[in-house]
């Protein structure tokens, strides 16, 4: 682990790895809370480290302090829940010796009621004698190969820190010093604009990704639809529809793009536009890679909810009655279709269908 003043989480995280773990190597980039005295109850492995204002630097310096087999890594907001600790000791229990990678969920955000609502993996696992290393300043990823694992357990990620702007202060000190960024790097330094509500230079670095014509293709669709963003919330709708659009040219349609192209017409009360579209999310295909995070909300239930508000402005509440069935099927507790269920019942004329 590297960390910094996470005086507030580790514990938690520590405690769910306890008795699991052979080793905890700890290392420490400048803490001035009491992150030291908390990793001294687990471990005496707890090495400093100059921040140089690179993730991957430090997160490779955390590595070569590693003696086991394997090395497992976390950040201090990470933990594994009950079952997923029980997972997890049980894969260390069974894990052949030649697999290089284990892949895990990464849980980072939930429903109202508890269920995962997006998820992606992440190499979370790897043979120390692989020397498999980090890459990147910022958003920086592990680089591995061979034999890969995509196991069944999952860290849950609990943030308890309010997101700051250091991210983007290395990417602009970066740029500054005249640095040639990777296609990787622009994306994420698209992101870290959006984020910040700098939604010009956002879409401008997007650009220069999304033109470089390379990169994970994932982030090339997910880029689109962030442009899209960017541009609705800049307020120009050509744009807007223009990005979503160019996903298209990049793989199959995914649920998420049409779910906002759904959404693009339904605002403007084009409704025979908008089921057109969330027709098409209920029908994409999936990816095959358990690699690619996906949105279940917009591959299950959403559609649906959408299709029953859009088939009921146009009049036809008998689809839009179906589609409300088939979004509870996916989320018998959602509000909203709760309600719908019950305005359907009752008939009542002058009841207006909720959206999500």
């Amino acid at each position: 682990m590297i960390v910094k003043n996470e005086e507030n989480s580790l514990a938690r995280c520590l405690d769910s790895v306890n008795g699991i773990a052979d080793e905890v190597v700890i290392v420490d980039t400048g803490s001035t809370d009491r992150t030291r005295q908390i990793a001294a109850r687990y471990t005496e492995h707890i090495i400093d480290f100059e921040w140089v204002d690179d993730f991957a630097a430090a997160r490779n310096f955390a590595f070569d302090q590693a003696t086991s087999e394997y090395i497992l890594w976390l950040d201090a907001d990470d933990v594994f829940e009950p079952q997923d600790r029980a997972k997890l000791i049980a894969l260390k229990r069974s894990l052949d010796p030649a697999v290089d990678s284990v892949t895990m969920n990464y849980n980072l955000s939930f429903t109202a009621d508890g269920q995962v609502a997006y998820s992606l993996r992440r190499n979370r696992l790897v043979r120390r004698d692989r020397h498999f290393r980090w890459i990147g300043a910022v958003h920086e990823y592990l680089e591995v190969s061979g034999h890969l694992l995509h196991s069944d357990v999952a860290v849950t990620h609990k943030k308890d820190k309010v997101y700051t702007d250091r991210n983007l202060k290395i990417y602009r000190k970066r740029e500054q010093a005249g640095e040639d960024f990777s296609p990787r790097d622009l994306y994420y330094f698209g992101n870290e604009l959006k984020d910040h509500g700098q939604y010009e230079d956002a879409v401008s670095y997007y650009t220069k990704f999304l033109d470089t014509g390379l990169g994970w293709v994932e982030d090339q669709i997910t880029a689109c639809q962030k442009m899209a963003d960017c541009e609705a919330a800049r307020k120009r709708p050509d744009q807007e529809i223009v990005a979503l659009l160019r996903s298209f040219v990049y793989d199959l349609p995914r649920a998420e793009i049409c779910c906002r192209l759904g959404g693009y017409f339904a605002d403007r009360e084009d409704y025979r536009k908008a089921v057109f579209w969330y027709e098409q999310a209920t029908q994409a295909i999936r990816p095959a890679d358990p690699i690619v995070p996906v949105n279940e909300a917009a591959w299950t239930w959403m559609p649906h909810l959408q299709l029953c508000v859009c088939y009921d402005r146009l009049g036809n509440r008998t689809k839009a009655q179906e589609h409300n069935t088939i979004a509870l099927a996916y989320h018998p507790t959602h509000p909203s279709m709760l309600y719908n269920e019950k305005y359907f019942r009752e008939m009542d004329e002058g009841s207006v269908l909720e959206n999500a």
